[in-house]
């Protein structure tokens, strides 16, 4: 793998302690939006030392094959992160699985970046760490993820029942995965 790929309008970065300024920006610009989609932060987490930690924890991951996580910009603009993708839980032997995340900028939303995105890694994630499955969690309601899913060939498996604490709540997610065809 490696630490910037491109596509027609995006580089797709793996951070590295020292520009935690970038990410820290774009969880401040995006506060209001993702704090009710996601668990419980503390304070704490808006702090640049809380994200140089994060991004030098996830920079060790990547090394070892163990996390996966890509900040995405805009070609126009590579001074601010429009979203993240994060590849994690990986499993390996008679498994070969993974989830996958991810968030977009309040104001990068419907553009299709996602989607270009997510077509270039989920097959160079399966390919590069020989994965079979991946699996996404998704709030029943959030429409725009889950056709997002469907149109990168994600299927419908299940329907996950208090699955996890979002924003203080236990929800439901459903439960959808992309199988790899290469053996």
């Amino acid at each position: 793998m490696h630490l910037i790929y491109h596509t027609n309008r995006l580089d797709l970065k793996i951070l590295r302690p020292g520009q935690e300024h970038l990410v820290l920006d774009f969880y401040e610009r995006n506060r209001s939006f993702l704090e009710p989609l996601e668990p419980a932060r503390s304070d704490k987490f808006y702090t640049p030392d809380y994200q140089r930690a994060s991004l030098s924890y996830e920079y060790n991951s990547f090394i070892k094959f163990s996390y996966l996580r890509f900040w995405i910009f805009l070609h126009d603009d590579p001074s601010a992160p429009i979203g993240t993708v994060c590849f994690s839980n990986f499993l390996k032997g008679a498994f070969c699985s993974c989830m996958v995340g991810y968030k977009l900028d309040q104001h990068a939303c419907h553009n299709g970046y996602m989607y270009e995105t997510l077509a270039l890694l989920v097959p160079l994630v399966c390919r590069e760490y020989h994965i079979h499955r991946i699996e996404a969690m998704v709030l029943p309601d959030n429409k725009s993820s889950i056709h997002l899913l469907q149109k990168l060939g994600f299927e419908k498996e299940g329907y996950l029942r208090s699955f996890a604490l979002i924003n203080g709540q236990w929800k439901d997610h459903l439960l959808y995965t992309f199988l790899s065809q290469t053996p």
